[in-house]
């Protein structure tokens, strides 16, 4: 297949077409770098042995799209363009709006007017909000409680309409839950910019040096430690997933909805025990008030994913926080 992919210079994007081009598939990428760097590619094309082609372009910008769609058939997207972080989206939620929404319509009228039809979204276990009962299946209520989650669900009921206009469209929404870990070669992981708005990438520069402490959000949860509880998934594992998504699309005219993660859910202090394992260091930490927006506990039940993508994740906490701190210590300022 030839495979669009969007924010494919970012952390999630870079580890999916790596996978792509190991598989076989040749891929394009359109990333506008506002939170990326063209270095992640470059080393994903030593990894497969082969580059994919590079538009520097903001998926917003349609007729800049149009000119993708038009240099070479494509059969597929993934869509991972976007913003992505809970406190910022509380204090910026306009941005958020414009940008994450804006883009994918910016995108769809593009696959439209190219005739592709088969995508696979980047959505998130943020849309299920404050859950009832944990493990979280695809059933649970969609009710998010931020602007991120909120902005993740409107894009679902977008891509859910236009699988229910009769135009064909297979679409799958990826509902995942916390992706860490790096690509097990430490050529290629999570490089924030600025203040890492995640555990485990803030975790890692604490203990490279870059930060004095790691701040825990809360410690006055309902959960057994009193830290935020959340499901933890490999970047590869997520990754490969996304290429079960392809491998196994829906019919045409509809959509199917499957959540990626381990089913097993990791508190704050457990994550940072795990971390501490890989360094052989203890972590400075600081309990400080929690975030706006932030809830107790969030774990998939990821039995559909086995049953309909043939998936289910493979590496577990361990070789995730391994592998961030092999990718962490080798390149202790990232990309730069």
């Amino acid at each position: 297949m030839h495979v669009l992919v969007t924010g494919g210079c970012g952390y999630i994007g870079s580890h999916t077409v790596l996978e792509l081009l190991l598989a076989g598939h040749d891929v394009t990428v359109v990333d506008d770098l506002s939170n990326s760097s063209p270095e992640s590619l470059r080393r994903v094309g030593e990894l497969a042995g082969r580059a994919p082609v590079f538009h520097e372009l903001d998926v917003a910008d349609r007729r800049g799209l149009g000119a993708v769609f038009a240099a070479a058939p494509v059969d597929a997207v993934v869509h991972f363009a976007g913003l992505k972080a809970v406190g910022e989206s509380v204090t910026d939620p306009e941005r958020y709006w414009r940008v994450n929404v804006g883009s994918t319509l910016s995108l769809v009228a593009a696959m439209a007017a190219a005739g592709t039809t088969q995508l696979v979204f980047s959505s998130s276990a943020t849309v299920y909000g404050d859950p009832d009962v944990v493990p979280i299946t695809e059933a649970a209520p969609v009710r998010p409680v931020n602007p991120y989650g909120r902005t993740k669900a409107a894009i679902e009921w977008l891509l859910a309409d236009l699988a229910g206009s009769g135009a064909g469209w297979q679409v799958t929404l990826l509902r995942y839950f916390n992706p860490i870990g790096a690509h097990p070669s430490g050529r290629i992981g999570e490089d924030p910019t600025g203040v890492p708005n995640n555990l485990v990438p803030f975790i890692a520069q604490v203990a490279v040096g870059r930060r004095p402490e790691l701040l825990v959000f809360g410690d006055d949860y309902p959960t057994a430690d009193g830290t935020g509880v959340r499901d933890y998934i490999h970047v590869v594992d997520l990754a490969r997933g996304h290429l079960a998504a392809l491998a196994s699309p829906p019919g045409p005219d509809e959509v199917r909805t499957v959540n990626l993660g381990t089913g097993r859910g990791s508190s704050v202090f457990e994550v940072v025990a795990a971390f501490e394992d890989a360094t052989g260091s203890p972590l400075p930490r600081r309990v400080v008030p929690r975030r706006p927006g932030d809830v107790a506990a969030c774990y998939a039940d990821p039995g559909l994913a086995a049953d309909v993508l043939g998936w289910r994740a493979e590496l577990g906490l361990g070789e995730a926080c391994a592998d961030t701190w092999r990718w962490q210590s080798a390149n202790p300022t990232g990309y730069r």
